[in-house]
């Protein structure tokens, strides 16, 4: 949308109907390189366009969005006077953007990006913008966060060839130094809405969420969960003054608990990370595949660990990917194979390590364990029966030879009888501790688990 009467128009009638998302489209850098050339440009009607002063382009702004047909009743000189530095600072970005595919000038536009959010904040602290303008701040932070990825991206890039003249030169510490500022800039932004003390139908408390979840896939990419986890303090410290949680639309829910979810997995505080994935998965639109895979990605560990159950052929049949890293785990564990066990969780160990299951998964050995064990004793048979017409009953007594030639079987290697009478004494007192057997789950639109032997 170009700088001109369109723009205004835009702008006048997002604001008349209190339309937020309408409003933040007309900040949007999601356009094609030609259409923001073109705002760039625009502001000039000479027929040659030549750089203005900056001065003449924000009375340009303001002029436009003073007059006829944006200007409506109640709307303040302040207000006008923070929307000019808003507008103005995205006509600077739609600039850099434009020649960005051409120039790599990503950190520029990250830089300037971050003018235009900082402009924001300030017109909510100073220039008395509404809470029903908060869309905004959701155009402003998701794009600030991805220009600040690739930022960095092009700045690891551009290194690579200066380290090796540099011995001092330490490659991790320019990584992700723009993220880290943005992540700093979204936590000005929490603040922001947190602090709100308006009544909560006008509250910019209703864009905590969104900004929150921003913030979790900040802390994420820097590997920094000890961040996220001090945003759920303060979120939980002042969950008395805030909105309902499930009066938040339905994909900001489903990604809070995702995180919330995965924060208490790798706690290794499977009960509650189980709680929260499955509302997630319950709340998941049943269209979004890649979500409910990231959901299942953590929800099927929990799952062996909670319950000792296991995804079913059919839980997994629309996840190509999960059925490749699950299944071979499943079969292994479900036949009690420990040598095969080993070498499917070896073959997708990179994987497993990059989402941070891989110590979880690897307790699945001992249900394998467990079943292999299980496969001993009913291979026993019976007693010996006293009396014709007696009821046989199943042999109780398993000597330790006959453990030790199944685990070496299941292991490929050869276990001495000390070693199978440690296994045997640590699976008996698990068992003992009334653990179910493994089965497998399904997960319904409910959470329903639909278990099979």
């Amino acid at each position: 949308m170009e700088f001109g009467p369109a723009l205004y128009q835009e702008f006048g009638e997002a604001r008349k109907t209190r339309d937020g998302y309408r409003l933040a489209k007309t900040i949007s850098p999601d356009l094609p390189p030609a259409q923001l050339s073109n705002i760039w440009k625009s502001v000039n009607s000479a027929g040659n366009w030549k750089a203005p002063r900056d001065d003449d382009v924000k009375a340009a702004i303001k002029r436009g969005l003073s007059s006829s047909p944006a200007r409506l009743d109640g709307i303040g000189h302040k207000e006008i006077k923070g929307w000019v530095e808003v507008y103005f600072a995205y006509w600077q970005t739609t600039g850099i953007l434009a020649e960005v595919q051409q120039t790599s000038s990503w950190t520029n536009a990250y830089e300037q990006w971050k003018v235009l959010i900082n402009a924001l904040i300030q017109g909510y602290n100073g220039h008395e913008f509404e809470a029903w303008t908060i869309p905004c701040l959701y155009v402003a932070g998701k794009h600030l966060r991805l220009f600040a990825m690739q930022a960095d991206e092009n700045t690891s890039v551009n290194d690579t060839s200066a380290a090796a003249f540099q011995d001092d030169f330490d490659p991790e510490l320019q990584k992700h130094q723009k993220l880290e500022d943005c992540a700093r800039v979204l936590n000005r932004v929490f603040s922001l809405c947190l602090s709100d003390r308006a009544p909560l139908e006008e509250s910019r408390k209703w864009g905590l969420y969104y900004i929150i979840n921003l913030l979790f896939k900040t802390y994420f990419k820097l590997n920094a969960t000890g961040l996220s986890k001090n945003v759920l303090r303060i979120l939980t410290a002042g969950r008395g003054d805030m909105p309902d949680f499930h009066s938040f639309p339905k994909s900001q829910q489903v990604t809070f608990k995702y995180h919330e979810g995965v924060l208490c997995f790798l706690e290794e505080n499977y009960v509650e990370a189980e709680k929260h994935l499955t509302e997630a998965w319950n709340t998941c639109h049943k269209d979004a595949m890649r979500n409910k895979e990231l959901i299942l990605t953590y929800l099927i560990p929990c799952h062996l660990i909670t319950t000792h159950t296991l995804p079913t052929a059919k839980l997994l049949e629309p996840y190509p990917r999960l059925q490749k890293l699950f299944l071979p785990l499943c079969q292994c564990i479900k036949k009690g194979e420990l040598h095969k066990f080993d070498l499917a969780l070896q073959e997708a160990e990179d994987e497993f390590v990059k989402r941070r299951i891989y110590l979880t998964l690897e307790r699945g050995r001992d249900i394998a364990l467990r079943n292999l064990l299980r496969k001993v004793f009913i291979a026993g048979g019976f007693e010996p029966v006293a009396k014709e017409g007696d009821k046989p009953v199943r042999r109780t007594r398993v000597p330790v030879a006959e453990f030790a030639a199944g685990i070496s079987l299941g292991s490929e290697e050869k276990v001495d009888n000390d070693e199978v009478e440690c296994l045997l004494a640590n699976m008996i007192y698990k068992v003992s501790r009334n653990l179910p057997y493994p089965r497998s789950f399904c997960l319904g639109r409910q959470g329903s688990h639909g278990c099979q032997d």
